[in-house]
Parts: C-alpha cells; structure tokens; sequence
C-alpha cells in the first residue's frame, strides 16, 4: 500500500485509533495534505510505535 492510499485510508480508520490510544487528540491525527509522516510521527511519539508498525496497522484495519 502507498502512501496515498495510506491517507485516504486513514480518513475512514482515524476514530478507531483514537479509541485504541486514548493519548490521541483530534490535532494529532488530523493532517494537512502533504503532511501525513509529519501526523504519522505524532502518533508514533504518542504510542511507542515505529511508522512501520503503524502503518501496518492501518492496512489492517
């Protein structure tokens, strides 16, 4: 999955990631375009997860 797909798939997973880390604000999962590793380095300083695993999870989801 490419990075453009990984955003427009994060607009339909981004609620359940709030549910699932609880330390998630709207602003930290919330991104101008363009910017979707600067967002992805947010939540991962915010739950201990590499991009990677992040990222995956997404594809999951």
């Amino acid at each position: 999955m490419n990075t453009t797909e990984l955003e427009g798939k994060w607009k339909q997973v981004k609620g359940k990631f709030k549910q699932k880390y609880g330390k998630l604000t709207d602003d930290d999962v919330t991104f101008a375009e363009g910017k979707f590793d600067e967002m992805l380095g947010r939540v991962q300083e915010k739950t201990g997860k590499t991009k990677e695993e992040l990222k995956s999870e997404i594809e999951k989801l």
